[in-house]
């Protein structure tokens, strides 16, 4: 087992990797921006560097000086956690070269999976079912033309190195799709460096399913069952589940076999996740792989009873997968709420600052993976993302009047959040019932029954 590991990543995750550290025995080196001086993880690791200023440009997606610090420092693995670097097979292979134990996928399954164009081809080789669209990179207005006239319209433009919604867009004609190529290249320029585009039909209002893939060196590979995320917003996720109320048992073991098979072909190991939609007819479509741990990976955690962190660590080591989780099965029900510092009554504004109180829920079945605390201060750098609240049930019911209780207890002051919000899904009737895809959040607030009632506390700041 490795004696320290570099976190290369800030927040909540880093913090979920410090902790699976400790538990394990192993020694922990945070990195960290000038902006994040503060910030807990870097008071709860053993030792910790500052590699540069508050963007991100000049600190965690410097490459050189996360492998500086981790000379310094001396580690025998880094672990990326998921953003910045956790996708960016170079930096993979920058650590193969320094004989430093990159915690994940190997180089070249990151190079196969993490341009979505190239995955789409794997896909193809494997018998996956994949959406229609273009063959390739889509280079020309001319071309783009050409795929929407031939697949029908309305389709969507994908930046091939996107992700978290970004290089993303609808088009329901020609003149939306010639705005949208351009204004798609440009912000997967901007966000990945790379502006290359590819096109697929768009299915209107699906269900966005994720398999949670778990594979080592010993050629043992297993799914832990599938997370909904349909409940997005411009295509970011704010609600998860597990498992899917749309989910039957033999859809789940025949995707379940396509998500395994499609990691074997391409020589997988550690974790990540096959991304599906899933229509209303039960057809299903690959989109893409995510070859890191995944936000949502708590609620696969708590529904199968396993640590992922640990898990991902084990199998970078060179062990094998761990009985528990060979042979998981699904045993209660979860659901995951990503708490923002926005302001969801002005259009989900950035909400940055410092928080005045922090209050967090807890009691029975509640979760919380967080750094914030009362004083600290929300960089305006960085993903908004301040908390994920968990609760768990032995039903669906009984987890979401968990989470209704939980987040009328979480109270935090001096910044606007999203907790109205998701307080308000979890009061909708459709919700409840489980009726509901990637286009049930922009239908519910544009409803006029739609309502955020503060959160209401007695307790004293």
């Amino acid at each position: 087992m490795f004696e320290k590991i570099l976190i290369a990543n800030r927040g909540e995750i880093a913090l979920r990797i410090i902790r699976a550290c400790k538990e394990l025995g192993i020694r922990t080196l945070a990195v960290y921006s000038e902006a994040d001086v503060d910030s807990l993880h870097v008071q709860l690791a053993d030792e910790s560097i500052c590699i540069g200023a508050a963007p991100s440009s000049e600190s965690y997606l410097k490459i050189d000086r996360i492998l500086s610090a981790a000379e310094v420092g001396d580690v025998d693995a880094i672990h990326p956690g998921y953003g910045f670097l956790a996708e960016n097979a170079h930096f993979a292979e920058v650590c193969e070269s320094c004989k430093i134990k990159f915690i994940g996928p190997p180089s070249s399954a990151m190079h196969a999976m993490g341009d979505k164009n190239s995955a789409r081809t794997y896909a193809r080789k494997a018998g996956v079912p994949i959406t229609p669209g273009s063959d390739g990179i889509v280079e020309t207005e001319k071309e783009a033309m050409k795929v929407a006239k031939k697949i029908g319209y309305p389709v969507m433009i994908k930046a091939v190195a996107g992700g978290g919604g970004r290089g993303m867009r609808m088009a329901h004609n020609e003149p939306s799709l010639m705005t949208g190529y351009h204004s798609a290249r440009h912000e997967a320029e901007k966000a990945f460096g790379n502006p290359d585009v590819y096109i697929e039909k768009l299915i209107v209002n699906p269900h966005h399913i994720e398999f949670q893939i778990m594979a080592d060196s010993h050629g043992h590979t297993v799914h832990l069952g599938e997370r909904d995320c349909s409940i997005q917003r411009r295509n970011q996720k704010v609600i998860e589940e597990c498992p899917s109320p749309l989910m039957t048992a033999s859809l789940r073991k025949k995707m379940g076999a396509a998500a395994v098979k499609l990691a074997n072909s391409v020589g997988y190991q550690n974790a990540g996740t096959i991304e599906f939609l899933v229509d209303d007819k039960g057809h299903y479509f690959f989109i893409e792989m995510n070859t890191r741990i995944q936000v949502e990976h708590t609620i696969t955690e708590e529904v199968y009873g396993c640590d992922l962190v640990k898990e991902q660590i084990r199998i970078a080591a060179g062990e094998k997968l761990s009985p528990h989780v060979q042979n998981a099965t699904p045993r209660l029900h979860a659901i995951q709420c990503r708490i923002n510092a926005e302001d969801p009554a002005k259009d989900f504004q950035p909400s940055p600052g410092r928080i005045a109180f922090y209050y967090a829920p807890g009691g029975r079945g509640v979760r919380i993976d967080s750094h914030a605390y009362t004083g600290y201060v929300v960089p305006p750098y960085y993903d908004s993302m301040i908390a994920k609240l968990i609760t768990i049930g032995a039903t669906r019911e009984s987890a979401i009047d968990r989470m209704r209780r939980a987040l009328e207890e979480y109270y935090i002051t001096g910044i606007k959040t999203t907790v109205p919000f998701h307080s308000a899904i979890m009061r909708n009737a459709e919700f409840r019932a489980g009726n509901y895809d990637t286009g049930f959040v922009e239908r519910v607030m544009s409803s006029e029954h739609f309502e955020l009632k503060p959160t209401v506390s007695r307790l004293r700041e």
